[in-house]
């Protein structure tokens, strides 16, 4: 989507930017990984194919995509932005009749950042944004049925189980972001600041004096 092409979500561990095509060298690494594409449902693509889909995610009206970052490491300003990246997060809307309704899908792509709590902090930070921003009312989110530590953090943010498919191996879980769910996840995340990319990536040391 182009409509985060220049937006920062700022959290308390995390910096959520952009996806680019400074970030695809580390996210193909990553993605050789077959944990990886075992817990994301992913083929392995070439280093050309893996540019491509950063270019068609930027462009696609679809999907909406943001890299993960560690805040600490990124602030500093000697530490290249990719070497600060953890992992990335997604919203898909699936049903072209219904654009409220949005898949959320999480990666924490390096393992010593796993079992922080950074997974909840994203997923928050992404249900606001689409909450906020694309008007999203409903969100799905579809998991392997053996990664029981992302089933427990959905259920953990009121999402309940729809349904199972052992075809695919996978629970799909549900929120309505009603006005209550919208309220707590409002007030949850009332320190999320969104901020300018560019302009912040360029003064960096705004974010450690605030």
């Amino acid at each position: 989507m182009r409509i985060n092409e220049n937006t920062l979500l700022e959290g308390h561990k995390v910096v959520l930017v952009p996806y680019n095509a400074d970030h695809v060298p580390r996210y193909h690494e990553w993605m050789k990984s077959p944990e990886l594409q075992q817990l994301t449902a992913s083929e392995p693509l070439t280093l050309e194919q893996e540019y491509d889909m950063e270019r068609s995610w930027r462009e696609d009206n679809d999907k909406c995509t943001f890299i993960i970052l560690d805040k600490q490491r990124w602030v500093d300003p000697s530490v290249k932005e990719e070497q600060c990246m953890m992992g990335d997060v997604n919203i898909f809307l699936t049903d072209p009749s219904d654009p409220s309704l949005a898949e959320l899908e999480i990666m924490i792509a390096e393992p010593s950042y796993r079992g922080r709590g950074i997974g909840k902090e994203v997923t928050c930070m992404m249900m606001c944004y689409g909450i906020t921003k694309l008007g999203i009312k409903k969100f799905q989110a579809k998991i392997g049925l053996d990664n029981k530590v992302s089933i427990a953090m959905f259920e953990k943010l009121h999402f309940q189980e729809v349904s199972v498919s052992q075809v695919f191996k996978e629970v799909t879980l549900e929120m309505t972001a009603d006005e209550s769910a919208r309220t707590r996840l409002l007030d949850d995340l009332n320190y999320m600041k969104e901020r300018d990319y560019r302009q912040t990536c360029s003064n960096k040391q705004e974010l450690i004096t605030q």
